[in-house]
């Protein structure tokens, strides 16, 4: 096992993480800890080089400081991936090395599943380390986190439809969803439950057939989906594809996604507002996953109910952002940075 230290600015810790053995690589990114321990998900995909992986890891890490702040959460933001296709690369060995690794960091940063894992992986992880959420048993296990995002970014779906459309259900709606994962396959049943119609892609052909099979969903292709006649588009897969050359196509009047880094510049924030996009800030609307895995972290008794209550003190927090965006003449984006800059100078004071 070797592991790296890398220079990274505006970040605590950074590491490259390497085990020949194992089969390992991949890196751990401690953005803050202002707040308390970092924590955010271990992510494995396939990435081109090293320095996307690291690039990825970099911004992940940074949004989950915001994440956890704007959910009000004790935590700070970390992330972790590792470099590889999880459908054939990922072995025990592999993920047990990366759970040494991050028990090297004595509690300074939190892993819980994210794109790639599941709450198997990360029983594995935590045979190494006991710094580990999103478990499937324990006194404080709390599983899965997807559907508890999904259903945070639903009820974001819903209040930035009631403030650019009227309307309060999706009912006789277009959502137009990216990506059919753990967390976007749970989005698209809530919307559908709620009177949507889907219009639906992902990488996995048959993730789209079963979309279409269980839902009546129609299809459409990736580079098609940003200029689908939906009334609302909702980013679940990778982020950065709100930019320059995808925000012109959109037909969409309201962005609601579960993906984190949703945003390519800043400025594309103030891009779609320009176009009157009503963009509900990414890092306030799919916090339910980290506030869902935070009940463990934090060994919260009654985690139904906590959950629910943070749920709901983080819709509370999304309408203030939509409020304030539309008072001041602003993006959300830059009210939601705003509130978590505010929370993060009071920690610090």
């Amino acid at each position: 096992m070797r592991i790296t230290a890398i220079d990274a600015e505006e970040h605590e810790e950074v590491y490259r993480v390497e085990d020949a053995e194992a089969g390992l690589k991949g890196f751990i990114a401690v953005h803050s800890t202002r707040l308390g321990p970092a924590a955010g998900g271990l992510r494995m995909r396939v990435y081109r080089c090293d320095d996307e992986a690291l690039r990825d890891v970099l911004n992940l890490s940074r949004g989950m400081t915001f994440k956890n702040a704007a959910a009000d959460l004790p935590l700070g933001g970390g992330k972790a991936v590792i470099i590889g296709d999880p459908s054939h690369d990922k072995t025990p060995a592999i993920l047990r090395a990366m759970g040494r690794a991050i028990g090297q960091l004595e509690g300074r940063y939190w892993t819980a599943e994210d794109m790639g894992m599941t709450p198997d992986d990360m029983a594995v992880i935590a045979a190494e380390t006991p710094f580990v959420a999103g478990l499937a048993g324990g006194d404080f296990a709390s599983g899965d986190p997807s559907p508890v995002t999904a259903l945070g970014v639903f009820n974001a779906v819903r209040r930035a439809t009631r403030h650019r459309l009227g309307y309060d259900s999706l009912y006789g709606l277009t959502v137009s969803v990216q990506g059919l994962g753990n967390v976007g396959r749970h989005l698209a049943q809530l919307v559908h439950g709620d009177g949507a119609h889907l219009v639906v892609t992902d990488i996995d052909p048959a993730r789209v057939a079963a979309a279409i099979a269980e839902w009546g969903a129609e299809a459409a292709a990736e580079d098609d989906i940003y200029k689908t006649g939906a009334d609302i588009f909702a980013p679940c897969a990778i982020g950065g594809v709100l930019n320059a050359e995808t925000i012109p196509q959109l037909r969409a009047r309201v962005v609601v996604g579960a993906a984190n880094n949703q945003l390519a510049t800043p400025a594309d924030g103030d891009r779609m507002a320009q176009r009157g996009i009503l963009y509900a800030p990414d890092f306030v609307a799919n916090g339910g996953g980290i506030i869902n895995v935070a009940a463990e972290i934090l060994k919260v008794a009654d985690r139904p109910s906590w959950v629910a209550s943070k749920l709901t003190a983080l819709d509370a927090t999304m309408e203030a952002i939509l409020v304030a965006a539309r008072t001041e003449g602003v993006s959300p984006n830059a009210v939601a940075e705003r509130i978590v800059a505010e929370r993060m100078s009071r920690a610090a004071a």
